[in-house]
């Protein structure tokens, strides 16, 4: 149930992903450089120009879009876990995935720029939905199962974002203005297919939801929950009292900072390496969701019946560090694809084990809050890293982003290493 729920909303959370380019295109070609796509535009301009980047505008553009999303995840995902805790998951899954939805049905009729930032912010403040279906997780397996079952949250999580790219990129070639172009004064707009589809999938995971999921927190957890307040993040993370999850969530932050920066480079580096172009980069990508999938889905579980957590993390950054080495070295594509094995065979490991241990180390009554924490501090970095590796990239070289990476998931590796063992 759970896993059919993320899947579903995963699809339409990442219809949008191969879109930003085309929207730009089609947003300045309605307004021109004015109103708050002229500022916005203006102030990526410079930030390009600072480094000597002439043609990274657009990319540059897509990230900072892309990174208003992932602030209001940041600021919003701790307090919807807070809310479950105390109100319970099904409401706020309810409530998440109908907030979603309007943001949806904005995109729908965006016929403006400044109506398309606003359904993307509504959507960011509703993502709730990840962090509370993990939470939900947690409630219905007993501490010795709880990485293991972990391992599905992340195999939806992949999977999703292997479905909804391509999905995206079909739908877009549909404009309904082509056939109705009466339509364009209800806001419809050349994305409005993408959009109708993401809006079709959240009201079919609300009736879905609606109709078979059970609530899975006790009463007992719920009274003894802390009353929701939406606070600063990282006062949220700062106040975590056990020593243990604030470690845990650092492992997790630094490998997430690693991870989104190969993610947001690789096709940039096919592309000027290889030549590789957008066909070829979506098998590339599909093939690096394809393994976290199998690794996340499979393999995760089967290892954690014979290892404990932290060796499985251990194991995982390892890999991960080793596999970005691999892609930063200039050889042959069947070297990149090898890497890329290897580094998703490592992550899909990583993310289970952590967000496990995570969960170990917190309490019955906080599982929410303290999984909004962690899943919000991969929204930071889903929001600050994307704009760094682009500057990284452009200035220094994409050998140079995936090196930075590698540093960054060995630095986490030595940070697991004072992890203390969970009580099962």
């Amino acid at each position: 149930m759970i896993f059919l729920t993320l899947y579903i909303d995963l699809i339409g959370f990442s219809i949008i992903f191969p879109l930003g380019p085309d929207l730009l295109t089609h947003y300045l070609n309605l307004e021109g450089n004015t109103g708050a796509l002229g500022w916005m535009l203006g102030q990526v301009n410079a930030l390009a120009h600072s480094f000597g980047i002439e043609s990274y505008a657009p990319v540059l553009f897509g990230g900072v879009l892309s990174s208003v999303f992932s602030i209001l995840q940041f600021i919003f995902a701790p307090f919807w876990g807070s809310v479950s805790d105390r109100r319970g998951r099904r409401g706020v899954l309810l409530l998440s995935v109908a907030g979603t939805a309007v943001g949806y049905f904005l995109w729908l009729i965006s016929g403006s720029f400044w109506l398309f930032l606003v359904s993307r912010i509504v959507s960011g403040a509703f993502s709730g939905n990840i962090s509370v279906a993990t939470a939900a997780v947690a409630d219905v397996t007993s501490r010795a199962e709880r990485s293991k079952a972990m391992g599905v949250v992340g195999a939806a999580f992949g999977l999703g974002l292997v479905t909804g790219p391509g999905l995206g990129a079909f739908a877009a070639r549909y404009n309904l203005l082509d056939s109705h172009p009466s339509l364009a004064r209800f806001g419809i707009n050349p994305f409005s297919v993408p959009a109708l589809i993401s809006l079709s999938l959240c009201v079919v995971n609300l009736v879905w939801i609606k109709r078979r999921f059970k609530e899975t927190l006790s009463a007992e957890a719920r009274g003894a929950a802390l009353e929701p307040r939406l606070r600063n993040p990282i006062s949220a993370i700062l106040g975590l009292g056990n020593p243990a999850l604030r470690r845990a969530n650092l492992v997790a932050f630094v490998f997430s900072v690693a991870f989104v920066a190969m993610e947001s480079s690789l096709t940039f580096l096919a592309t000027r390496r290889f030549g590789y172009t957008s066909s070829q980069n979506g098998l590339m990508l599909a093939f690096l969701g394809i393994c976290a999938v199998i690794t996340q889905g499979y393999i995760v579980r089967k290892l954690l019946v014979k290892m404990e957590e932290i060796r499985v993390l251990t194991i995982g950054l390892g890999l991960t560090t080793i596999g970005l080495l691999m892609v930063a070295y200039p050889g042959a594509p069947w070297l990149l694809y090898a890497g890329i094995a290897v580094l998703a065979t490592g992550s899909g490991l990583v993310n289970p084990a952590t967000s496990g241990l995570i969960s170990l180390y917190a309490g019955p009554a906080e599982q929410g809050r303290v999984l909004g924490i962690f899943r919000s501090l991969g929204s930071l970095s889903r929001a600050i890293t994307p704009v760094c590796a682009g500057v990284l990239f452009w200035w220094r070289g994409g050998t140079s982003v995936f090196i930075a990476g590698a540093a960054m998931s060995l630095a986490a590796l030595f940070l697991c290493a004072a992890l203390p063992k969970p009580v099962k």
